[in-house]
């Protein structure tokens, strides 16, 4: 019986961990078939585990969105309030890069409105304290509000989508002039990370960018 149970147990952390990388690098339409391929298990395995691929998202994604949520936390900490926002919005980037099928819950997906919904009211409030103490602190622009900030995410996120197999870090070039427009004020232009693409990776990226 408790070969059976860690049996049990190596097969659903396996079909945890397949899950992850197929809903990172394919997003939410990936299926439980070819997440049984990935696991090296049997599709009735998967299907005994997890009965329908929206108990396998919520028990992924409540860590992920909790992922974000703590990026939040720790940055309304940060005695620089600029700096706090700079780096939530870094932050909150680099994750949605990296995996898919988070950027499809954050942003919007066709799979149940409600997570997305739950996801957003989690982490919207802390974004609002993020405006409120950057524009008290005279960092942000007065006009910003926290119902921007999912704006300016579809805008990178087109970035990231578009340049991926170009140069992976060119959203980050990106951030750097979206930064300077929301500061309330600056001396001078940030220097921007990176480089700029050249002509035949900007068709590249413009090639491949899907409306």
């Amino acid at each position: 019986m408790a070969t059976l149970r860690r049996d049990a147990e190596r097969n659903r952390r396996r079909i945890l961990e397949a899950a992850r990388e197929g809903f990172a690098r394919r997003g939410l339409g990936i299926t439980l078939d070819e997440i049984a391929r990935l696991a090296g298990v049997g599709v009735g395995t998967v299907y005994r585990r997890f009965p329908n691929k929206e108990q396998l998202i919520d028990a992924l994604f409540e860590d992920r969105i909790g992922e974000v949520a703590a990026l939040a936390e720790t940055t309304l900490e940060d005695e620089d309030a600029w700096r706090g926002i700079a780096t939530f919005l870094e932050g909150a980037v680099a994750l949605l890069a990296s995996d898919r099928g988070l950027r499809e819950l954050v942003l919007g997906s066709k799979y149940r409105p409600e997570r997305v919904t739950r996801a957003r009211s989690r982490i919207k409030p802390l974004v609002e304290r993020l405006v409120e103490r950057a524009q008290s602190a005279g960092a942000l622009r007065d006009d910003m509000r926290a119902t921007d900030f999912p704006l300016i995410l579809f805008m990178l996120d087109a970035v990231v989508d578009s340049t991926r197999d170009v140069d992976p870090e060119t959203w980050r070039r990106a951030l750097a002039i979206v930064l300077d427009g929301l500061a309330a004020r600056r001396d001078a232009p940030t220097p921007l990370p990176g480089a700029a693409l050249d002509d035949e990776q900007l068709d590249a990226a413009m090639r491949a960018w899907r409306p």
